[in-house]
């Protein structure tokens, strides 16, 4: 059994826990796209499905659970020290401290609802890609990356938004942002599936790995089944 990671993996990986953070961060600011109210967070959120598409794809679904925990661990280690840093007496003459406090004092419920939409999101994610793929015998991924895409994203908006904001805005515009969210996050998929598809080819003939999940456990807890 192959233990080693490659360096695509790694940059891939790298990239994954990027874009994860950075979602986190730009969730702070709403922004009105016409009439849709959307999260800044919808301009980099989407690209770690698409990683998490291409790593399932080449490498399988057990490096895809190792990337997902190691992007969960990352998320929960910088929430933890901004939380710290908010704690911390500001200086006397800084005058930032309300702006920081808006973007780093992440409510407990908002970090709950941030972590545990991830992990369901990206895990159904990367095991619809890994099961279609077995069944397909590794054809379609263009369907594959899609279905999977929209599977991890739905899980992810029923989770995040009842969590985060259940009781302070109606169900009636939590369901609308929801859908809002899915279709958004979803067609970006479809946009950017050309240049999915070139990069997954490129990253198979240059890592040379094509993975089939026959007879692995789905269990998210065996991290060290690599």
């Amino acid at each position: 059994m192959n233990r080693q990671v490659s360096l695509p993996f790694m940059l891939l990986g790298i990239l994954f826990n990027v874009c994860l953070i950075a979602a986190n961060l730009l969730e702070t600011k709403v922004i009105q796209l016409g009439p849709l109210t959307l999260t800044a967070g919808l301009l980099v959120f989407p690209v770690s499905y698409i990683i998490n598409d291409c790593i399932a794809e080449v490498w399988g679904f057990r490096k895809a659970r190792l990337i997902i925990w190691s992007g969960f661990a990352m998320n929960f280690f910088v929430v933890a020290l901004g939380l710290i840093a908010v704690a911390l007496p500001p200086a006397p003459f800084w005058d930032g401290t309300e702006h920081f406090n808006f973007v780093f004092g992440m409510a407990p419920r908002i970090v709950a609802a941030s972590l545990t939409a991830f992990l369901v999101g990206s895990f159904l994610n990367a095991y619809v890609m890994s099961r279609m793929k077995l069944r397909s015998r590794g054809r379609h991924f263009s369907l594959r990356a899609v279905a999977s895409t929209l599977a991890g994203e739905t899980a992810d908006s029923l989770l995040f938004f009842p969590i985060a904001f259940g009781g302070l805005i109606g169900w009636r515009e939590l369901a609308a942002m929801m859908a809002v969210q899915v279709v958004l996050k979803s067609l970006y998929e479809v946009l950017v599936l050309p240049l999915t598809v070139r990069v997954v080819r490129l990253v198979k003939r240059v890592d040379g790995s094509d993975a089939y999940d026959e007879g692995i456990s789905y269990s998210i807890w065996r991290v060290r089944d690599l």
